[in-house]
């Protein structure tokens, strides 16, 4: 039987920063605009990071029975490396959904955009369906582009909407008290900048993790978008990740306040990452990328959001 500490390595608290990072982010463009809820927030959060380690569990579950963790170089999958029951993992995975499910109904009865609720099943449906299935997407090449949408627009840009950042008549976030001059005209620019920003280094995460697994993924027929383009291409495309976010974050700032260029400061933690990935580290050696990736799209938004909170003052 798996241990209460190896039941929490197979959560893979490393990955949270990719459910917590959008929700600061979005939640620190609400507080810019005079927009924010705490209550609201805390219920994208809750919603955020329940539904990854749901998509985590769902992850070990569906790839163990599949044989797909059995030559893994990273950290510990409890199905694969035989410490918990298959049926044990989904059940755990089922209730990390249920967690997010009541946490999404709380969030639509404050809000009553009850058109949410398919927004959630969507989200639900893309974390159980990314391995799990008769025909996961994630054995098909489309997991980063999934990734992108649902940890980038769906969390960032749906903790923005929320909360009052994008209202459906821009003159209501006009009337909002200290609101800068013309922001309504950018505000949904800046939060489509902030989405992506948030969106491609969660992508760089997932791209990571699938370039440390090429091989083991290519001995059991599991066509990531990293075994399609192969070793050298995923390189380049995690530097370019990471280059679009930092592109991404000067949009931001140019349409809202530029106080939010602190985010880049959070780029910094992957100058040594990208110089191992580009040295063809490889295996182990990248759990290391993974784990600094994680933190530089937190600290990325931290520092916008920081930003936001000053140009507010």
């Amino acid at each position: 039987m798996a241990t209460t500490a190896e039941w929490v390595e197979g959560a893979r608290p490393r990955t949270l920063p990719a459910a917590v990072s959008p929700v600061l982010a979005g939640s620190g463009l609400a507080w810019f605009v005079g927009a924010f809820s705490p209550a609201r927030a805390a219920l994208c959060l809750a919603v955020a990071v329940a539904i990854q380690v749901g998509c985590n569990y769902a992850n070990d579950y569906s790839d163990g029975i599949r044989g797909a963790d059995a030559r893994r170089v990273g950290p510990l999958r409890l199905v694969g490396s035989g410490k918990a029951r298959p049926a044990a993992v989904k059940a755990a995975a089922l209730a990390w959904f249920a967690v997010a499910c009541l946490a999404g109904l709380a969030l639509v009865a404050q809000t009553g955009e009850w058109w949410l609720l398919a927004v959630g099943a969507a989200s639900i449906a893309a974390a159980w369906f990314y391995t799990g299935g008769r025909r996961p997407y994630g054995y098909a090449g489309w997991g980063e582009a999934m990734v992108f949408v649902f940890f980038g627009f769906i969390a960032c840009f749906g903790t923005a909407y929320v909360q009052g950042v994008w209202p459906p008549d821009l003159a209501a976030l006009e009337a909002l008290p200290g609101t800068p001059p013309g922001m309504p005209a950018s505000v949904v620019g800046a939060a489509v900048a902030t989405a992506c920003a948030m969106g491609c280094l969660a992508t760089a995460i997932l791209v990571t993790n699938n370039l440390r697994d090429i091989a083991s993924d290519q001995a059991v027929g599991k066509l990531t978008l990293a075994t399609r383009l192969g070793d050298r291409a995923t390189r380049w495309f995690d530097i370019g990740l990471v280059a679009a976010a930092g592109a991404a974050v000067i949009v931001a700032a140019a349409l809202s306040t530029w106080f939010v260029l602190a985010g880049l400061a959070g780029l910094l933690l992957l100058v040594r990452p990208a110089l191992r990935v580009l040295s063809q580290a490889a295996g182990r050696e990248l759990i290391g990328v993974l784990k600094r990736t994680g933190l530089a799209e937190f600290a990325v938004a931290a520092g916008m959001t920081l930003g936001w909170v000053v140009g507010r003052v």
